[in-house]
């Protein structure tokens, strides 16, 4: 479920010395699955434990996460690195802001999760965004774009070298290509 890597534990145990015995931390997520998510590590005494929690052991240390952040946990990695101008501990939760879709889910919900999580992202660089209107019966998904791709001089090249692109190399037996559903107007919100 969530990594913390030797370097995170080491600067953890650190800061455990210092607390109550038998505390150890609690990693969540604020607003989970919500474009505002966001992802913390706190301290865990032990009576704030509860019945519900997930426990992760870890060599020495155990982390607690409740049972509203553990999917969206999913696959995330803490870590802690120090370099000439500090420290810096980071979470990396790609699954925050979009709950974890199985590889079993149906194909909607795994291109849907696809498009929210590794896509919009990289659109959101540049105000973009693009939506999933549908799957068509002969394997095309259709999207629309919004924002700054929407009229973006662009955007057939951001369709078919990146999304389709991604999407054919991600389900290479369940799609045949990508479409363009947008009305594209070219305004002052168009990023070119």
């Amino acid at each position: 479920m969530i990594t913390i890597t030797k370097s995170a534990q080491d600067h953890f145990i650190k800061l455990l010395k210092n607390q109550i015995p038998g505390t150890q931390i609690r990693v969540f997520v604020i607003n989970p699955g919500t474009p505002f998510a966001e992802c913390g590590v706190s301290y865990c005494a032990p009576d704030s434990i509860e019945e519900s929690d997930i426990e992760l052991k870890f060599d020495k240390l155990s982390a607690y996460i409740d049972s509203v952040s553990a999917p969206f946990l999913e696959n995330a990695e803490i870590n802690f690195s120090i370099d000439k101008l500090g420290s810096q501990l980071t979470i990396k939760a790609p699954n925050a802001k979009i709950k974890y879709v199985n590889s079993d889910a149906p194909l909607i919900e795994r291109i849907n999760y696809v498009i929210k999580s590794q896509i919009n992202p990289q659109l959101a660089i540049h105000g973009g965004s693009v939506s999933l209107i549908k799957i068509t019966n002969d394997g095309y998904v259709i999207l629309q774009f919004s924002g700054g791709c929407n009229g973006c001089s662009m955007v057939s090249l951001t369709l078919k070298n990146g999304i389709e692109k991604q999407l054919l190399n991600m389900f290479p037996n369940e799609l045949n290509g990508v479409k363009d559903f947008t009305e594209h107007q070219h305004g002052e919100h168009s990023f070119y």
